[in-house]
């Protein structure tokens, strides 16, 4: 486990880390590396993920995440800097939960949220992993993908016609989302901004409601990619 800094459990998470480091390992790897009991090694390894300080690969091995290049050189991420300020206008317009997700292997994950301060919202934490099978941020973000298998590849065509998704009940029974695609300078899909909140609030064709706003906040987005 390397040097002992007297606190136990941050010791074990930098002894997951560089475990992850010397070569993409799974729960039973990271086990045997670290001498860690397997639910301690799992636990830690999660929490690291969640913070973006470990990844999974395409074959779901751990391995160092993108947060502990920019850490170490001092990243400036001018897509979550503008996020700060688009997501809660977007949010107070719509009155609805709003988030920013990006696309890590085989998962989208959460990287910035807004939501109201009061009702009943969809609560995605920042951090979150969900998968690319369902969902109109993953609808999105497979639209553009070179390998768009999740789903049908005439949903995929309108999707990049109209330029938006949306979803009922796909990720989560009652909760209905519509995001659109945010674009890096040399136009690739990079991110996706989403709306999301109850079905019996916001209906089950979201598109029509808030697709234009939508549109609005990611072209704000891509802004500060520029």
């Amino acid at each position: 486990m390397g040097q002992s800094s007297g606190i136990g459990v941050l010791d074990k998470a930098v002894g997951v880390l560089r475990a992850a480091a010397v070569a993409p390992c799974g729960l039973s790897e990271l086990v045997e590396r670290t001498g860690l009991a397997r639910a301690t090694a799992h636990r830690l390894a999660v929490g690291l993920e969640v913070h973006r300080l470990l990844e999974r690969d395409p074959d779901g091995r751990w391995r160092p995440g993108p947060a502990l290049a920019e850490m170490a050189h001092g990243h400036h991420d001018p897509l979550l800097t503008a996020a700060e300020e688009v997501l809660p206008t977007l949010r107070d317009l719509t009155g609805e939960s709003v988030q920013l997700y990006r696309r890590e292997g085989d998962s989208r994950v959460c990287v910035a949220a807004a939501e109201p301060a009061s009702g009943l919202r969809d609560t995605v934490p920042v951090g979150v992993r969900l998968p690319l099978t369902a969902g109109s941020g993953a609808k999105v973000l497979m639209a553009w993908s070179e390998d768009p298998t999740a789903f049908d590849p005439d949903l995929l065509a309108e999707i990049r016609r109209r330029g938006w998704a949306q979803s009922v009940a796909e990720r989560e029974k009652g909760v209905a989302s519509v995001s659109a695609p945010v674009r890096g300078p040399d136009g690739s899909v990079v991110a996706a901004v989403s709306v999301s909140g109850p079905v019996d609030r916001i209906g089950r064709k979201p598109g029509s409601r808030w697709a234009n706003d939508l549109l609005a906040a990611a072209r704000a987005l891509e802004k500060a990619l520029a």
